[in-house]
């Protein structure tokens, strides 16, 4: 069972803010600029993940599936590839989460993929040692970032909120209130994301259906 989309967080404040979750439509909305991707922006197929850096789930699908995916679609140019950023879990994902995303955004696009990416593959051991920042920064420094560049980066008060605002968008307007989540042409894909699923979803919109 995949967890339920349940908090938004502002990390250098301490305030969590309960959602109110939209009615379930068809997600995806538009991309836009401040989007991560990968891919053929001009595609056909756009597959658009909504995913936590925090969620077990998301974690198995990157970890296990997605590089086989990528290789099939993104690395010759069949898709355009989105990836937004969910928070969800109980408190100390849902910070886990924020701090993983801001990090990786200050890493910048160039690095964002590969410091998620490090994260997915770290998140059981940070995790089970209870020592995430530490973690956190390992990644960070792996990533070129100095302590002091992670620190205030994880601090960034105009960061957190735009995190939140995403966040607040992608499940009132985009309908997502689980994750991983994917949406392919506009339509939700039903079941596990596995690659048998996701290659009969882009047969499907490859074909218009």
């Amino acid at each position: 069972m995949r967890q339920s989309s349940r908090r938004l967080v502002l990390l250098a404040l301490g305030a969590l803010a309960a959602l109110g979750l939209a009615a379930c439509h068809q997600g995806g909305g538009a991309v836009t600029s401040d989007d991560m991707s990968l891919g053929n922006p001009s595609a056909e197929v756009t597959v658009i993940e909504y995913a936590s850096v925090a969620c077990p789930f998301c974690a198995k699908f990157n970890n296990e599936v997605f590089p086989a995916f990528k290789a099939k679609y993104i690395d010759t140019n069949k898709i355009h590839y989105v990836f937004r950023e969910m928070l969800v879990g109980d408190d100390n994902e849902v910070t886990m989460a924020a701090a993983g995303f801001l990090m990786a955004r200050c890493a910048g696009k160039d690095k964002y993929f590969s410091v998620v990416d490090a994260i997915f593959h770290g998140q059981q051991a940070m995790e089970q040692s209870g020592d995430v920042r530490g973690g956190l920064m390992r990644i960070g420094e792996a990533a070129g970032m100095s302590d002091s560049q992670f620190n205030t980066c994880i601090n960034d008060d105009n960061a957190l909120k735009a995190l939140n605002q995403r966040v607040q968008n992608y499940t009132t307007q985009d309908g997502i209130d689980s994750t991983p989540t994917f949406v392919i042409n506009g339509k939700k894909l039903d079941g596990a994301p596995t690659l048998a699923s996701l290659d009969a979803a882009i047969a499907a919109a490859q074909a218009g259906k």
